[in-house]
């Protein structure tokens, strides 16, 4: 197995579902997929359950107990059960285009990290959006999403996610290639050098923090959002609190001034997550 797709849920079940269908039609076949979830409920077990029999992409599922926001620790078990050599991170609440992972597969590059882009649909439309519609591929199609309601902005664009005219438009971007939490990959080995997400961060920039120590490491970063992209779906952030935003900023500080390359708070400390791996 070449490449593990790994993305978090909590307790947002019919967004969940929606983005398995999605991976459910990737024109590359040859990756698992690994629902890192931080503590839901039986819907979304059930849900899990239900698409493991009927989509031909394994789905496995780790679980941990619900105690607060605790995305980091739950990355770092699904990062260390992971079989592929190379990790794509995307989150449980995008649909990704039917390009996703064969554009991160095909742009793959050794001591390289992906940036890629996503376009935030509106609730209505994020509601309103079927199982048909996705297998479809018109989920992704700037067309379909047009006539649906979405308002035209040039951000729309990034669901082109076509090899030449993306190439193009990200060659011209001023955006800086950063690691997201939306649309990102790299090789799993360089993930362990770095021992993972610091598990002392919660909501807001733990991702990037994450990124600047790949880069403190010399992993170069890329720039792909306009050929590796996904629509995001409305919701709302109950879990981002002042104080976080303010540690983990703190966290990221530190980081980059004292070019730190591996948390001392990563992988290697995730030994007591509950888990089911299917």
């Amino acid at each position: 197995m070449f490449a593990s797709v790994i993305f978090t849920t909590y307790n947002h079940p019919k967004w969940l579902e929606k983005t398995l269908w999605g991976f459910s039609v990737q024109s590359f076949r040859d990756f698992e997929i690994i629902v890192a979830d931080d503590g839901s409920g039986d819907e979304t077990r059930a849900v899990i359950e239900s698409l493991q029999s009927q989509i031909d992409i394994p789905i496995r599922h780790i679980w941990q107990e619900d105690d607060g926001f605790r995305k980091c620790r739950i990355m770092n078990k699904a990062i260390a059960e992971s079989r592929g050599e190379y990790l794509i991170f995307t989150d449980g609440d995008c649909i990704p285009h039917p390009g996703f992972v064969s554009n991160h597969v095909e742009l793959s590059a050794e001591n390289t990290m992906l940036s890629g882009g996503y376009f935030k649909l509106p609730l209505d439309v994020s509601q309103a959006i079927t199982k048909q519609d996705i297998l479809a591929g018109n989920s992704t199609r700037l067309g379909w999403l047009l006539r649906h309601g979405v308002a035209f902005t040039p951000k729309i664009s990034k669901l082109f996610s076509d090899p030449l005219v993306g190439a193009i438009l990200d060659a011209f971007t001023i955006t800086r290639a950063t690691r997201n939490g939306h649309s990102s990959s790299t090789w799993k080995k360089h993930v362990i050098a770095t021992n993972g997400f610091d598990e002392r961060m919660q909501y807001g920039g733990q991702d990037r923090e994450f990124g600047e120590r790949l880069v403190n490491m010399g992993i170069k970063p890329r720039q792909v959002r306009y050929r590796c992209s996904c629509v995001h779906l409305d919701h709302g952030r109950g879990y981002a609190r002042p104080e976080s935003i303010a540690k983990n900023r703190a966290i990221r500080k530190h980081t980059r001034e004292h070019k730190i390359t591996r948390t001392d708070y990563g992988i290697e400390k995730a030994t007591e997550v509950n888990r089911e791996s299917s």
